[in-house]
C-alpha cells in the first residue's frame, strides 16, 4: 500500500471513529445493553437512528412496493426447523470458524486471511485452501497474537436455534433471512394475485445471523432488518421493462475483471451491459436500473458506490447468478444488497418437502394435445409388499413415470426408496401412455430478490453525509443528509428566553407538525450552539423567532439552511407549505424569495 492509501485508510478510519462517538453522542445507534457490559453484535437505534431507519424504510416501500405495484407482508420471525430443511439453510448456511488454541478466541477464518493478506475474497475459496493460507502467511490470532497454522477450519452454522413451545417441543429458527416467510405462504399469496404472473410481494422486518465475529458497529451485527423483495415470474414468458432503466449509468465489478490481474471496474449503462452479456439476466439488470438512482436519492454517495458480480465460489446455494450493491467504507467495499436470481430452486424445495402445491396454472392459448405417461399401480400387489411404505412407492413410481417413461420398458422398473432399491413387476404398476386434451399447465415460478440491509444503509447513508468544515472561524461538524430521510427535518428556536418569543416558536412547531414535518424545539443554550447541535444531527433546516416576529405585522422568521448555513426571511404563515415543497424536491431553498 502507498503512503497515499496509507494516509486515505486512516483518514477513512479516523472519520467512522469520529462517527460512531457521534452516533452515540446524538443518538443514532450505540451498542446494547451497556449497563450489562454490552453484547457483542447487537445495537440499539436512539431516536435520531429509529427515525432515520424509519425514512429509509418508508423510501424504500414507496420504491419497490408501492410504485412497483407490489404486495407488502409480515411473517413471524420464528419458524419451524422442516421451512430450513427444505430451503437449504440447516446445511448451506455456514460460515467458517477457526478458533485460537491459546486464548479460545473464535474467528472467521477468511476475515483472519482478507486481514492479513492481499485475498480479497476468502469467503469464496474452499475450506483446505484456507487452512494452506492461514499456514503460508503464518497467521495469528486477532485476540491474542498466537498462531493460527495446524489449527482446523469448521463449517458453523449461522442460524438461531430455539424450539416452540414446551415440554417435548418442536425445534424452531429465528429466520436468517425474510424470504422464507414470503416462499412458505406462496400458495395463498398467489391467489391475492388472482394466480397471475408476474408478482411482487415484499417485507421489511429483522433477521437473525449467530455471527463468528460481529464487528464494525452497526456493519455487521447478529439482528439486523431487511427489505426484500420477492419477484415470481414466468421465465418464458414475462420480462421486464428494460427501456425504462436502459440508459441508467452503472459501475460493474464483474467475476471476468475480478478474476483478471488487472482487472478494473466497468462503467456503462444498464441497456449496454444487459446487450454485451456482463448481467445475463435481464430482470436482474431490471432492478439493478431501479435500485441505483434510489440509492443517490436517499444519500448514498455514487462515487463510492458500484455492483459487484459473486464469484461462483461464493454464491448462496439458491442463487444461479448474484450482484451486490457495495459501498466505500473507510477504505473498504462492503455489501448494501444482494440482487439474486434465485430460478425455482425455493418453491420448488417447499413443494417438494411439504406436499403442498407451488405451482402456477398457465393457461395456453389454444388446447394442446399431449401424450402423458400416467400410473395406476395395483394396490393388492403393493400394500403386503411395502406396508406402510405403499404410498410412498406410489409417489416414486409417478415421479419416475412424468420424468423417465423408457424406464418402465422392461419386465421390471427400480426405484429408490429411503436410500433402498426396489424392483416392481411393471405389470403392478398400471404403466400407460395416454393422450390427454389439456387447456394448460402447471409451472413452477422463478424468482428474482433484491434483498436490501437496512442496517448497513443507514451506516453507509451517516458515513457518506459526514462534513466537517469551519464557520465563521469555529470547526463545524455536520451530518449532509438528504431532506426525505433526515431524521428532523426542521428545528424551532426562540432566540432568546422570553416567554412571548417560547409561545410564538411554539405555535410555529406545532402548525409545521400539523402540516406533516417532522420538527424539534429547542431553547437551550445560545443560538449558535442550537445550530451546531442540528447540524450534527443532520436537520436540514432551522427556524429562528426574534422580536421582529411578534413585534411587526409579517414580521417573519429566520430560517437557516444547514449545508450553506445561509439565512433568508420568509413569513410566518406561508412556512408550513414552503418547507413541505423543499421536503418534496419541488422547491429549492436557493430559489425563495424573501
Amino acid at each position: 500500500m502507498s503512503e497515499h492509501d496509507h494516509a486515505a485508510a486512516n483518514a477513512a478510519e479516523s472519520t467512522s471513529e469520529k462517527l460512531v462517538e457521534l452516533a452515540k453522542r446524538r443518538g443514532y445507534f450505540f451498542q446494547s445493553a451497556g449497563a450489562y457490559g454490552g453484547v457483542g453484535g447487537f445495537y440499539t437505534f436512539g431516536p435520531q437512528g429509529a427515525a432515520l431507519k424509519g425514512n429509509v424504510e418508508d423510501a424504500w416501500r414507496d420504491r419497490f412496493a408501492v410504485a412497483e405495484g407490489n404486495m407488502e407482508i409480515d411473517a413471524p420471525t420464528i419458524m419451524p426447523e422442516p421451512v430450513f430443511e427444505a430451503s437449504g439453510h440447516l446445511d448451506g448456511f455456514d460460515d467458517m470458524l477457526v478458533e485460537c488454541p491459546d486464548c479460545g478466541e473464535s474467528h472467521r477464518a477468511d476475515h483472519v486471511v482478507e486481514d492479513n493478506t492481499d485475498y480479497e475474497d476468502a469467503e469464496s475459496l474452499p475450506i483446505p485452501e484456507v487452512e494452506e493460507v492461514i499456514a503460508e502467511y503464518e497467521l495469528v490470532c486477532p485476540a491474542c497474537g498466537a498462531g493460527l497454522a495446524g489449527q482446523a477450519v469448521d463449517s458453523f452454522n449461522l442460524m438461531f436455534a430455539t424450539n416452540i413451545g414446551p415440554g417435548d417441543s418442536d425445534p424452531g429458527y429465528m429466520r436468517p433471512e425474510t424470504a422464507q416467510g414470503i416462499f412458505v405462504e406462496f400458495p395463498r399469496l398467489k391467489e391475492y394475485a388472482r394466480n397471475q404472473l408476474p408478482f411482487g410481494v415484499t417485507q421489511i422486518g429483522r433477521a437473525y445471523r449467530n455471527e463468528i465475529s460481529p464487528r464494525r458497529s452497526i456493519i455487521r451485527t447478529r439482528e439486523f432488518t431487511q427489505a426484500e423483495l420477492e419477484y415470481f415470474i414466468d421465465p418464458e414468458e414475462d420480462e421486464p421493462d428494460l427501456e425504462s432503466v436502459e440508459d441508467v449509468e452503472v459501475t460493474l465489478y464483474p467475476a471476468s475483471e475480478q478474476h483478471s490481474d488487472d482487472g478494473e471496474e466497468i462503467r456503462t449503462t444498464i441497456g449496454a451491459a444487459v446487450d454485451d452479456g456482463t448481467i445475463a439476466s435481464p430482470w436482474v439488470a431490471y432492478f439493478l436500473g431501479v435500485a441505483k438512482p434510489w440509492y443517490e436519492a436517499v444519500g448514498v454517495d455514487m462515487d463510492r458506490f458500484r455492483f459487484r458480480q459473486h464469484l461462483p465460489g461464493e454464491r448462496a446455494h439458491y442463487a444461479a447468478d448474484c450482484w451486490d450493491a457495495e459501498s466505500e467504507i473507510d477504505g473498504n467495499w462492503i455489501e448494501m444488497a444482494g440482487f439474486a436470481y434465485r430460478s425455482d430452486y425455493d418453491l420448488s424445495k417447499h413443494a417438494e418437502h411439504s406436499g403442498d402445491r407451488f405451482t402456477i396454472f398457465k393457461q395456453y392459448d389454444e388446447p394442446k394435445t399431449v401424450e402423458r405417461a400416467t400410473v395406476d399401480p395395483d394396490m393388492s400387489y403393493l400394500g403386503p409388499e411395502f406396508g406402510g411404505d405403499a404410498q410412498a412407492v406410489v409417489g416414486e413410481l409417478e415421479a419416475l413415470a412424468e420424468r423417465d417413461r423408457s424406464a418402465f420398458d422392461g419386465d421390471t422398473v427400480e426405484i429408490e426408496l429411503e436410500g433402498e432399491r426396489h424392483e416392481i413387476p411393471v405389470e403392478k404398476t398400471g404403466f400407460a401412455v395416454e393422450e390427454q386434451t389439456e387447456a394448460g399447465e402447471h409451472i413452477i415460478p422463478h424468482v428474482i430478490e433484491p434483498s436490501f440491509g437496512v442496517d448497513r444503509l443507514v451506516y453507509t447513508v451517516l458515513h457518506h453525509a459526514y462534513r466537517e468544515d469551519e464557520v465563521a472561524g469555529e470547526e463545524r461538524t455536520f451530518l449532509e443528509l438528504d431532506p426525505e430521510v433526515a431524521p428532523t427535518f426542521v428545528g424551532v428556536f426562540p432566540l432568546q428566553n422570553d416567554d412571548e418569543l417560547e409561545d410564538a416558536a411554539r405555535d410555529i412547531a406545532a402548525d409545521l407538525r400539523e402540516a406533516g414535518l417532522s420538527v424539534t424545539y429547542d431553547d437551550s443554550g445560545n443560538i449558535g450552539r442550537r445550530y451546531r447541535r442540528q447540524d450534527e444531527v443532520g436537520t436540514p433546516f432551522c427556524v429562528t423567532v426574534d422580536y421582529e416576529s411578534i413585534e411587526q405585522d409579517e414580521g417573519g422568521v429566520t430560517v437557516r439552511e444547514r449545508d450553506s448555513t445561509n439565512q433568508k426571511r420568509l413569513a410566518i404563515d406561508e412556512l408550513p407549505e414552503t418547507l413541505s415543497a423543499i421536503r418534496a424536491g419541488d422547491l429549492a431553498f436557493d430559489d425563495l424569495e424573501e
